[in-house]
């Protein structure tokens, strides 16, 4: 039979991004790979640099399984560590670096990391992090002149590790595309870290279907405004160097800065959440530059309203909009431009585009369906579901949670969580978050967590957190206090303190509103209600 053939060394390779770097390096060595301020190096360069540090850590006994965690900003050794940890078939655990000590002891514990390379800049949390720890893993600094200057935490600096590397020690690789890449936290919507499983199989896949959707090739130039920690850079970590193009890293998103680089770079692409956009929109005059080509720019998150796709195509940026999750490697769906929609007026074609879209090409299937039953919902634009999706490029899973990967894996899709529509012309369209999440400036809040913050207050009485729209951040956390008797002299500025003091300051409460809490006849909060009020609060825009 034709289906007996068997699969062999010759006909069958494990998918892996690594293979990215390699092709890179093999066909332009010598195009600039990177740049990071006054540092510019070629793909052999970025290969030879990947092939040290994998050789190091296996040096230092890293081997298949083990995780390495990097707590860095957008700075080449995060970039490289996420070709050399899944190149010796290890896990790379990129963290969250607005996340509080408490939580970055956690990651580390639960992922068992047994190397933490650390940017200067965050050494008084990550101090405090590994302070927690019964056994800290190897700390190796991150020191490149570059960032403020910070404490020294490690036995070495990373410039020194990768020093004990061999420029072409041959790296092994994953044994099976399903192999373990990379460790994502997420807190998901219970306040509990969840630990995010990727494999080399998505990986490669989802980096190739993000350098499709956004019209990547060799000539392209990606500036680095999207975190590398958040779903790995949304695998654009991957998808440039899968093009070979040019990676621009960047320590902080700046307006200044960012218009700079697109002018002295040439600067196609780049990624962010809507704050991005809005950084860029209302910069000071002193900080735009003009510049005479168009610039991509992917976002995700909130969809971005009429103002601000007028705005960004004002100062020469063409506006995409994504939707995706860190259980879906970043982007899974686009709201792919048809051509009709340039003969609309801007209102409209702002409606257009701001819907989450359809499929990219590497995605295999998306509904919008009964939550309960997972049957697909009429295409009528009205009828609410749950988006699911069912992927090559979704996670293994949760980290030793299994009864959260069982509920996310219910009747053979990826269940969001998130309630949309879907049209006629098959695009989704996000409706409301079922399960409370806020999004921040890109990251997720849980407001479970942040209420069980605010009834750690002794003078708090019940409380409930919704997200309040934002024009900076697209929401921030809205936190509805009943508090005490006999505490009424309590502010609002006190609860804030309380949540900044106990909870990383992102996921802090900006709003405080005090009074009693709408409940349903069986006592239960009426989130609905609040969220109304918070959207009807003045200031929103």
């Amino acid at each position: 039979m034709i289906d007996d053939l068997p699969r062999n060394r010759a006909n069958f390779v494990p998918l892996t991004p690594v293979s990215f770097l390699e092709r890179a390096a093999l066909v332009y060595p010598d195009k600039v790979a990177v740049r990071h301020g006054r540092l510019a190096y070629t793909y052999r360069e970025f290969e030879a640099r990947a092939r040290r540090l994998a050789a190091a850590l296996a040096q230092r006994g890293i081997a298949r399984g083990d995780t390495v965690a990097v707590m860095a900003p957008n700075v080449p050794a995060l970039l490289e560590a996420h070709y050399a940890v899944p190149a010796l078939g290890a896990v790379l655990n990129p963290l969250n670096v607005r996340l509080d000590a408490a939580s970055v002891a956690f990651c580390l514990e639960h992922g068992g990391a047994r190397v933490l390379i650390t940017d200067a800049e965050f050494a008084p949390v990550v101090k405090a992090a590994l302070a927690r720890l019964a056994t800290p893993p190897l700390v190796v600094d991150i020191d490149d002149g570059e960032g403020p200057a910070g404490e020294r935490l490690g036995v070495l600096r990373y410039e020194d590790l990768l020093a004990e590397g061999d420029p072409n020690f041959a790296w092994p690789g994953p044994v099976d595309e399903w192999d373990a890449l990379a460790l994502l936290y997420t807190s998901g919507t219970t306040g509990d870290p969840k630990g995010v499983v990727y494999h080399h199989r998505g990986a490669f896949l989802n980096a190739l279907g993000n350098a499709l959707a956004m019209r990547m090739g060799p000539d392209s130039v990606y500036l680095w405004t999207l975190p590398m920690f958040h779903c790995c850079g949304w695998t654009f970590t991957w998808a440039v160097t899968a093009v070979a193009a040019t990676h621009v890293c960047l320590r902080r998103v700046d307006p200044a800065p960012v218009f700079q680089a697109i002018v002295d770079h040439r600067v196609t692409h780049l990624c962010g959440a809507p704050i991005v956009l809005t950084l860029l929109i209302h910069a000071p005059a002193d900080a735009k530059r003009r510049f005479d080509h168009v610039v991509d720019v992917a976002t995700g998150g909130a969809a971005p309203p009429s103002t601000v796709i007028a705005a960004m195509e004002a100062l020469g940026f063409r506006v995409t909009h994504l939707y995706g999750l860190t259980e879906s490697y970043g982007p899974a769906t686009i709201c792919a431009f048809q051509e009709s929609w340039h003969d609309l007026d801007l209102v409209a074609r702002a409606r257009e585009m701001a819907r989450q879209g359809v499929p990219i090409a590497t995605l295999a299937a998306m509904q919008v369906g009964d939550p309960d039953t997972s049957e697909p919902v009429p295409r009528d634009g009205t009828t609410l579901g749950e988006v699911m999706l069912r992927s090559n490029t979704i996670m293994k899973g949760y980290l030793r949670n299994d009864a959260a990967t069982a509920r996310a894996f219910a009747h053979g899709w990826y269940h969001s969580g998130d309630l949309a529509v879907w049209h006629s012309d098959n695009y989704i369209e996000i409706k409301d978050r079922s399960k409370d999440i806020i999004i921040t400036g890109g990251e997720n809040v849980s407001s479970l967590e942040v209420e069980e913050c605010l009834y750690r207050h002794p003078a708090v009485m019940e409380a409930a957190v919704v997200a309040r729209p934002d024009a900076k951040w697209g929401e921030t956390p809205c936190a509805f206090v009943s508090l005490k008797p006999g505490a009424s002299d309590v502010t609002a500025q006190a609860i804030i303190e309380h949540c900044r003091a106990n909870l990383a300051h992102f996921k802090a409460p900006k709003t405080v509103l005090f009074g009693p809490l709408p409940k349903t006849a069986t006592g239960k909060i009426q989130k609905f209600v609040l969220r109304q009020t918070a959207r009807g609060l003045e200031g929103n825009r």
